[in-house]
């Protein structure tokens, strides 16, 4: 007993450039739909599909017109075709949503947690578009959002339960040395030389300027930088500025928190760097 065989595969994928140069050989022989499907291994629909797709108005030798197949014109339609073909994500369709979600978040007292204020948003502006809980919480964890996890601090309180997974502390940030490999007499603040340092924010807006504070742990002698902003690389700028003004001899360690503003303070030419815990 024969069985047919069917020379469609199992998954859907799309036509390369050499079929559809492939296409427009057979298709220029002057074969027919089916018997081009057969020879390369696709429906007959994805073919007429594909020679609607790249069809260009020619001028013959009588100087009329008339529709030819080139794969070139098919393979350049099916790019323009995919690269706007791209879905919206909830961030560009509900703008409104996530600008008031992150003065809710960062007001305080505050008195909204996310899925609340999902509701909240929902109930008050029915006519504007709305993420549900879950999403909010995912484009937070992709960093997609103003908003952070240090945000919310009953989310990074919790353990997401996940079996046969390991758990990763959402708020523990590894930006550099641990504030336990500092040596003691650091800590016991036997030597000059060691600092630690902050910043003194107005307005919560990277945009904003700050106050670059660095203390030195034994003589509490301080200096104060001001900050156009306090983006990473402008923090570690103008540590880098102060330490080479100053000497690097006088700085042999600087100790900061896990802010994401101390984040590339690592790469300091001089002192070593050490991080306190969250």
């Amino acid at each position: 007993m024969t069985q047919s065989q069917s020379t469609m595969s199992s998954h859907y994928r799309q036509l390369q450039f050499d079929e559809r140069g492939q296409i427009e050989v057979l298709h220029n022989q002057g074969l027919s739909i089916r018997m081009i499907a057969e020879i390369v291994r696709r429906s007959p629909s994805t073919i007429s599909r594909e020679l609607r797709r790249g069809l260009t108005t020619q001028i013959g030798p009588n100087h009329k017109s008339y529709q030819a197949y080139f794969a070139e014109t098919g393979q350049a339609i099916r790019k323009k075709q995919r690269a706007n073909s791209r879905p919206i994500g909830m961030l560009a369709k509900s703008p409104q949503f996530f600008a008031k979600l992150t003065v809710a978040l960062r007001q305080r007292p505050r008195v909204h947690s996310v899925d609340s204020f999902v509701h909240y948003f929902k109930n008050h502006y029915p006519e504007l578009s709305c993420p549900c809980t879950s999403t909010v919480y995912r484009y937070i964890d992709r960093g997609a959002t103003e908003l952070r996890n240090s945000d919310l601090p009953k989310k990074l309180s919790q353990r997401l339960k996940r079996p046969g997974r390991h758990h990763d502390r959402l708020n523990k940030r590894i930006l550099g040395q641990s504030i336990e490999e500092r040596p003691v007499e650091i800590n016991e603040r036997q030597v000059l030389g060691h600092w630690e340092g902050d910043l003194v924010k107005g307005k919560r807006v990277e945009s904003e300027p700050a106050l670059l504070t660095l203390t030195e742990r034994v003589s509490r002698y301080e200096i104060i930088l001001k900050l156009p902003d306090y983006h990473a690389t402008t923090c570690l700028q103008g540590l880098q500025n102060t330490i080479d003004d100053y000497g690097a001899e006088y700085f042999k360690s600087v100790t900061f928190d896990n802010g994401s503003e101390f984040a590339q303070l690592s790469q300091v030419i001089g002192p070593d760097v050490y991080f306190a815990h969250p």
